[in-house]
């Protein structure tokens, strides 16, 4: 497996989060989903890494949008042909590395309360739970946690 900065745009990772789309879709109706597009996630300010198989092929992903104040985790999905070998760990911690190279203090997330494995990822990672945060609004399908990863 390799972990690398990419651009989102390339045909194998553009499907991989149509599979993250379609997959919160039967979880979360549109009014509680805050996904970035492709457009979005090709920003400046955004830190995008990659997860790719032993044969190149995307299996994981996830971004760092950089404010001025801290860094938001967006976009974070492993494959289920993915799953089980700590791609979603490996990401996590190589995004929040580069977040710090940036001089990044803080994560902030959002995610949804079905999403069990990403709760578990998070919570595991050192991620508490808080409200709401810049443009969010108290939804009770939304679950906002944070971290601090530099003093």
């Amino acid at each position: 497996m390799t972990l690398t900065f990419e651009s989102p745009d390339q045909p194998d990772v553009v499907a991989l989060i149509a599979d993250l789309d379609t997959y919160q879709d039967t979880l979360y109706p549109p009014e509680s989903r805050h996904a970035l597009d492709l457009a979005s996630l090709k920003q400046p300010n955004v830190l995008f890494a990659v997860a790719r198989d032993s044969e190149g092929q995307a299996i994981g992903c996830g971004a760092i949008v950089l404010c001025p104040e801290f860094g938001e985790l967006k976009r974070m999905y492993v494959s289920p042909r993915g799953r089980g070998q700590g791609v979603a760990k490996k990401l996590l911690a190589l995004l929040e590395s580069r977040a710090m190279d940036f001089g990044c203090k803080l994560l902030k997330l959002e995610t949804g309360p079905y999403q069990h494995e990403a709760l578990a990822l998070y919570a595991s990672a050192g991620y508490e739970r808080r409200g709401p945060f810049g443009d969010y609004t108290n939804d009770p399908l939304s679950v906002f946690m944070q971290k601090h990863i530099a003093s």
